[in-house]
């Protein structure tokens, strides 16, 4: 991942190869934001100016670059849109200024180092910019450049992340300053490995290989792990993952993944959807829609990085992950709609879609996580299409059986950046899942489909446990252009909620 360092250095005197600033959008023009003043003293006082006559306005990811007047060692500036400037006696929110280092990071790939001379006001601030860039720089090459590397290179191959990103402002013997690098980087770099897992195509990230990777890097951690094969799982009577599972090729698995602290009074159990493909199963899904089901093991793999972060972290909580991954494919073995599946909890399901999967195999992980009777459960999936409907494609939504602790997670996710929005589960659409041969259907009315599916996992969910079910499908791939820190493709959507949500049950703030 790219390196990122803390300096005392000055804009003007340091080397690098890029020098980038921050101009925000005033109601005159683009205006310099604090952290450039040696920069625009560079420019004779005229880089706002220059900026202007050049066309840029200071718009939120807007970037810009020039070359250096004498006086600067780096070579080339490169100015990035904050948005909107705040008032005298306000600061930017953390999430411009991360946005905006994102958009400076995507910018110089292919750059070996660049300063990031951004405002910088305290610690807040510095993890803000330190996970924008972080994450900002985030390329998935692995599959890019083959073995034809002559090729490759004639051709110039594919760019690079920027290599190093040096803060400017930032005290690396401040305590609070160093502590706000640190987090960034662990953050950033389980979210980019949420993001590579998401990215691997679905070929050679199969259940089995997800979870190899799993048990390597909780050895790498310290951390315990348990893996549940097919036997294991037909022997254990977890018909919602061997259901889903049993049309493919490439067999399922549980895997569950533990972290404790010898200080910690909260256990937090957190549930990942991890469909390694979705092809719909014998409900098959038309062509248009499978494109891009790799990513349907997202939850999974926000969970998995999660719980590494919370490791590398050191935080005082108990946090154990729950892997549910299975591949849903089509065959003579595959469930069929109108079968019955009886699930771990020992409740009977009648298939009516077999594109309804991910409730199916969270179904068997929520019983599985409820016997240890964690303080909460949260499950991240993403499950539904009716959500995307409901919320766009960089929102997800929050469903619980605690409205108090929707609220908490809703907040959460909004102070690290992740757009969410609390949804409810209306009782009168439990109904709609009645079914006559068994004990609930696995697919209920078409309208509010996002509301049935939540109110389905909580059929699963342990009594008297704390539960919320973060529905991720629109914001967990992204297909359009890059933009801020998000790449195109996988995301990371929720691990930077669950990694907050952890830090503040460890400090009892959640009660």
């Amino acid at each position: 991942m790219t390196a990122l360092t803390l300096s005392t250095a000055g804009a003007a005197t340091l080397r690098a190869d890029a020098l980038v600033v921050g101009v925000a959008k005033g109601p005159k023009g683009p205006v310099v934001a604090a952290g450039a003043e040696a920069v625009d003293k560079a420019y004779d006082g005229r880089l706002a100016a220059v900026l202007d006559a050049l066309g840029a306005t200071g718009a939120e990811g807007e970037t810009t670059k020039l070359p250096s007047p004498d006086g600067l060692k780096a070579p080339v500036v490169l100015a990035v849109g904050l948005g909107p400037a705040p008032d005298e006696d306000e600061s930017f929110d953390e999430e411009a200024l991360r946005r905006a280092a994102g958009s400076a990071a995507r910018a110089l790939h292919g750059t070996k180092k660049a300063a990031f001379a951004l405002p910088l006001e305290d610690a807040s601030a510095v993890t803000a910019v330190a996970e924008g860039a972080l994450l900002g720089a985030y390329a998935f090459t692995s599959y890019q450049g083959g073995e034809k590397k002559g090729a490759a290179a004639k051709n110039g191959g594919p760019k690079r992340p920027l290599a190093e990103v040096a803060l400017l402002g930032a005290k690396p013997r401040d305590k609070e300053h160093k502590a706000a690098a640190e987090r960034a980087i662990v953050v950033a770099s389980e979210v980019n490995t949420a993001r590579d897992l998401i990215n691997t195509p679905p070929n050679d990230l199969t259940p089995a290989a997800f979870a190899s990777i799993a048990s390597a890097t909780a050895k790498e951690h310290g951390l315990k792990v348990q893996v549940l094969d097919e036997k294991a799982l037909t022997k254990g009577g977890y018909g919602g993952i061997m259901g889903v599972g049993k049309g493919s090729e490439n067999p399922p698995r549980l895997v569950k993944i533990s972290y404790t602290h010898p200080e910690a009074e909260k256990h937090l159990a957190f549930v990942g959807k991890g469909i390694t493909y979705d092809s719909g199963g014998i409900s098959l899904k038309p062509a248009g829609h499978n494109e891009t089901m790799k990513c349907d093991m997202s939850g999974a793999a926000a969970v998995f990085a999660s719980v590494v972060a919370v490791a590398r972290l050191g935080l005082p909580v108990n946090v154990t992950g729950w892997l549910a991954l299975a591949e849903n494919m089509p065959s003579g073995s595959a469930t069929r709609p109108g079968d019955v599946l009886r699930m771990y909890s020992g409740k009977t399901v009648e298939v009516l879609n077999t594109d309804a999967e991910g409730r199916l195999v969270l179904g068997d992980a929520l019983t599985k996580a409820s016997e240890e009777s964690p303080d909460a459960i949260i499950d991240v999936a993403t499950l539904t299409g009716a959500m995307v409907l409901a919320l766009g494609d960089r929102t997800f939504g929050i469903m619980a059986n605690d409205d108090a602790f929707r609220t908490a997670v809703h907040e959460i996710a909004e102070e690290v950046g992740e757009q969410s929005w609390p949804m409810p589960l209306p009782a009168d659409l439990r109904k709609t899942m009645d079914s006559p041969t068994a004990d609930i259907a696995n697919m209920g009315v078409r309208m509010g489909g996002g509301l049935v599916a939540g109110l389905f996992l909580q059929e699963f969910v342990g009594e008297g446990i704390t539960w919320a079910h973060l529905d991720i499908a629109g914001p967990a791939f992204h297909e359009g252009a890059p933009y801020g820190y998000t790449p195109k493709g996988g995301t990371g959507s929720a691990v930077r909620t669950l990694v907050r949500l952890a830090e503040r049950t460890a400090t009892g703030d959640l009660g």
